[in-house]
């Protein structure tokens, strides 16, 4: 299908946390019509397999293609770390990650050069953080911790208060953030929801890389780069697709947000093969 500048984004991941992506995206690109997908029938992938979460974010790439979509956004972290590749090489038009760019600016930001990155057990897992960051700057010290509790923290809307900070001062309290560590990472889409009381336990001296944000700078250098960018405010339109019923995404989903979704679309995804 032809795309041209009045082409949407496509967005996928495996739930709602690819919203605080989506969130980014448009005050970054306030212009850019989008489509989101979130594969809520499957979720989470940090539990599946490579193949399989390779599996899923093609048939996830060909629902946003029917879409006509100039550029695939793959929201989901785990996703990011294990399917790129299969997705480059499928599909017509570019793909960004979330983690290189997120990466990128913590390299460029840390002055000691210790970091810590924080994800979900499959990131951590997966080294891809870690790697990337290695890539641009060999000599970085990396540090990094698997914070499950804050995605259903995330979830229930307790981003604030004593529960969010004792969870963040047990994962960030035990050596993680120890002496000289400056730039922490934010390595999961539903982390930006309680980034304030990540900061207040991390502290000032720690600077917040929200790979949200990195990922919609990315976007807007890959849409310039391809003279791909919407430049009329004119029919900028919103679509949501789901794989599971709908009300749960949109009850959860204004939250990552910032306000509400007034539908969603269920699909059927088709695997290839």
């Amino acid at each position: 299908m032809r795309h041209d500048r009045h082409s949407p984004i496509g967005v996928f991941d495996s739930g709602v946390g690819g919203l605080t992506v989506l969130k980014a995206l448009i005050e970054r690109l306030p212009l850019e019509s989008t489509v989101y997908l979130g594969d809520t029938a499957r979720v989470p992938y940090g539990t599946k397999s490579g193949e399989v979460v390779t599996k899923y974010s093609l048939a996830n790439a060909d629902a946003l293609l029917e879409y006509g979509i100039k550029v695939l956004v793959v929201a989901c972290n785990t996703a990011s770390a294990v399917a790129l590749p299969a997705l480059r090489q499928a599909l017509p038009i570019p793909v960004v990650g979330v983690i290189a760019p997120g990466a990128s600016v913590a390299a460029a930001t840390t002055k000691t050069g210790k970091v810590a990155v924080i994800g979900t057990p499959g990131t951590i897992a997966s080294g891809a953080y870690q790697q990337a960051l290695a890539s641009l700057r060999s000599e970085l010290e990396v540090r990094s911790q698997a914070c499950p509790l804050f995605v259903p923290l995330a979830e229930e809307g307790w981003i604030d208060g004593d529960v969010p900070r004792l969870v963040a001062n047990k994962y960030l309290g035990e050596g993680l953030l120890s002496e000289g560590v400056d730039t922490l990472v934010l390595g999961c889409t539903h982390y930006p929801l309680l980034k304030s009381v990540i900061q207040a336990v991390a502290g000032p001296q720690v600077t917040l890389v929200d790979s949200a944000r990195a990922t919609a700078d990315r976007v807007a250098e890959v849409l310039h780069e391809r003279d791909l960018v919407k430049k009329e405010r004119l029919a900028t339109e919103r679509h949501y697709l789901v794989t599971d019923t709908p009300n749960r995404f949109i009850e959860v989903g204004a939250r990552f947000l910032g306000h509400s979704i007034s539908g969603a679309r269920q699909i059927d995804l088709k695997l290839r093969g």
